[in-house]
């Protein structure tokens, strides 16, 4: 088997998820990786391509963590595995991918600024009650209402000693 096998169908599965036609990117998706099984890559983007367009989300970790575990110090298969995470619904394993990534794929800009944007969760306010617990829920909200308040209340006060 050449080493282009399932090139021409894995670039025009990777021009349908840019177009968002996630179900047909799935078809060239699968297709390449059944003509280049071990490539990490094909199976990384199948697995983005079937969250995105079916929501199997199980599934679609499987394949992304079997790309990673294949290649482990590619950026881009840590960020499609992030990316699975996100969408469905994992925000918190998502970042502790993103934080593995960057221990393995260090100066990638690219995990930096997906780290940056699923941000850093605080503790939960009462750590004796689960983080979905209804009154965490309630304080943890109010906490940041006042953290809030208080960061855009330091730097008036700041301005007024000054002047």
């Amino acid at each position: 088997m050449p080493d282009n096998a399932g090139l021409a169908e894995f670039k025009q599965g990777i021009e349908l998820l840019r177009k968002g036609h996630s179900a047909r990117a799935v078809e060239c998706f699968r297709h390449a990786t059944e003509l280049k099984q071990q490539n990490p890559f094909y199976i990384s983007f199948l697995g983005v391509a079937m969250a995105r367009a079916q929501g199997q989300w199980a599934a679609a970790v499987e394949l992304c963590k079997k790309a990673v575990s294949l290649k482990r110090t590619d950026a881009q298969l840590y960020l499609n595995l992030a990316e699975v995470y996100v969408s469905a619904g994992r925000r918190d394993i998502a970042v502790d991918t993103l934080d593995a990534a960057s221990r393995y794929c260090a100066g990638d800009a690219r995990i930096g600024r997906m780290r940056g944007r699923l941000g850093r969760r605080s503790s939960p306010v009462l750590p004796f009650l689960d983080r979905g617990n209804p009154l965490n829920r309630s304080l943890g909200k109010l906490r940041h209402r006042v953290a809030v308040r208080v960061r855009r209340a330091i730097p008036a006060f700041a301005t007024q000693q000054t002047a």
